[in-house]
């Protein structure tokens, strides 16, 4: 071989060499991708509201914590375009499973309802976890984000605005995935102790608007309205997905603010003013979202953008496990849980007033 293709490595070697070094990681991300999506299928799991994406992050953390550490070193570039790349993406993509045209299904009044849960709690989350509880901002942010938005696809959206660390991501997915699955148990159990008792004129339709606005992840939104029938999940997994689609414009929001703040700090402390950082893929997600809208897309391109989506989303999450150290997580100690503990009692109480509220004015 020439010693000058050595030296001087033309483009088509590089991306190979590159391919190279991300198969590793991508293949044990991608292992743990597809065991997760399996599981998730499973009766009991399913029925308990336990998406892949959380049980991706579980597996992810069990075998980081154990195995991983012995065949980091080849798997790390592989790992590491999963939690950045393939995880951007994955929210862009996400915008397939929305309409704007899921809003004239459901009125304004959950529109409203939806906005006022998600800003509530999401604020609720930053002054209690901060001020009340001393914890750190990127945990707060995180676990707000999951409580007041979408669960475990929220806290991985945030996570690169935010800029917070894969233990961060970890203990925001833990408090979604406890208080997530004590809602698929919860709301149903409540729904039929007023029916029994007559505490509370609520019905089923309205039920279902109070599960989408309120409990975290979608598979528990389907899990808690499904116990209830039909009609409540139908209007429950609407409503979701309207709350779902606030997810771009609370980042581009997120980021503006995070950044000012920055820049006031470091002005304050003498350094350069930083830029304002808009995330491209809050951007792109809004654009595949109206892409979506227009029904220019034929619905089986749609269906495989989908199951990419989750593909690529489940891949980042077993990424961010396997980079999880359990330490740090155990090191945030109870405050996390004291923090989502009271964000479901806000979702609980008034998220529950705004439902029965709103609507009269609409």
């Amino acid at each position: 071989m020439n010693t000058a293709t050595l030296k001087n490595p033309t483009p088509s070697q590089d991306w190979l060499s590159r391919a190279g070094s991300l198969l590793p990681g991508l293949l044990l991300a991608g292992a743990i991708a597809i065991a997760a999506t399996w599981a998730a299928q499973l009766p009991f799991l399913k029925n308990n509201g336990l998406s892949a994406l959380t049980l991706a992050i579980l597996t992810g953390l069990v075998i980081g914590n154990t195995v991983y550490p012995f065949i980091a070193q080849p798997c790390a570039s592989g790992i590491a375009f999963s939690k950045n790349r393939l995880l951007r993406t994955g929210i862009v993509l996400y915008g397939l499973r929305l309409t704007f045209q899921d809003m004239g299904q459901v009125g304004m009044a959950a529109v409203v309802i939806d906005a006022l849960v998600l800003g509530s709690t999401f604020l609720l989350a930053q002054w209690a976890g901060q001020k009340l509880l001393g914890m750190d901002r990127r945990t707060t942010l995180l676990v707000g984000a999951g409580a007041s938005i979408c669960g475990a696809a929220a806290v991985l959206a945030t996570e690169p605005v935010a800029k917070a660390r894969a233990e961060d991501v970890a203990v925001a997915v833990a408090t979604v995935v406890v208080f997530g699955t004590l809602a698929t148990f919860i709301y149903p159990a409540l729904f039929h102790w007023n029916a029994e008792y007559g505490w509370i004129n609520i019905s089923a339709q309205q039920y279902g608007m109070f599960v989408g606005s309120t409990v975290h992840e979608v598979a528990q939104v389907v899990a808690a309205g499904e116990a209830v029938g039909r009609e409540a999940a139908d209007t429950a997994v609407i409503s979701k997905m309207v709350r779902v689609m606030m997810l771009a414009p609370f980042l581009l929001l997120l980021s503006i603010w995070l950044s000012r703040r920055e820049r006031r700090e470091a002005v304050s402390d003498g350094q350069a003013r930083g830029k304002i950082t808009i995330p491209w893929f809050a951007l792109g997600f809004v654009a595949m979202t109206g892409i979506n809208s227009l029904g220019v897309l034929p619905q089986a391109v749609v269906s495989v953008g989908i199951q990419l989506d989750n593909a690529l989303l489940t891949m980042a999450m077993a990424a961010l496990g396997l980079t999880t150290h359990i330490h740090a997580v155990r090191s945030a100690g109870v405050k996390p849980l004291i923090l989502a503990l009271t964000l479901f009692a806000w979702l609980l109480g008034a998220g529950l007033f705004l439902n029965l509220w709103i609507p009269t004015y609409f």
